[in-house]
């Protein structure tokens, strides 16, 4: 399988898996006398939401710095003379990336511990 393919699968169960869990109990054919209406509190959503969010924070901070530090590596490998401003750059650009993703999974975590 190719990677395109892969990733529609993974999206296919997570969303299959997040309604799964929002399905009502009776539908999954247990008791609603003591739970209610869904396996999912609001508790339990605020957590899920949190930790998803945390978790896209970080994911999404990786792929921009993997990728900073890929064109800058590329870059210096066409002028090696111009290395050093462009690691100087690099490593700048990198730390705004990795502050904004704490910002995110600061406030992600917020809604974990709420």
């Amino acid at each position: 399988m190719n990677r395109k393919t892969l990733s529609k699968l993974a999206l296919g169960l997570m969303v299959a898996g997040f309604v799964l869990m929002l399905t009502p109990a009776a539908a999954m054919a247990q008791e609603s006398g003591a739970g209610g209406g869904s396996m999912l509190s609001s508790q339990g959503a605020g957590w899920l939401g949190g930790a998803i969010g945390a978790g896209l924070a970080i994911i999404g901070g990786a792929a921009g710095i993997g990728r900073i530090g890929g064109s800058a590596v590329e870059s210096m490998a066409r002028q090696p003379e111009a290395a050093g401003q462009i690691s100087t750059a690099m490593i700048i650009t990198a730390a705004m990336i990795e502050g904004a993703t704490l910002f995110a999974v600061v406030v992600g975590m917020m809604a974990v511990l709420k």
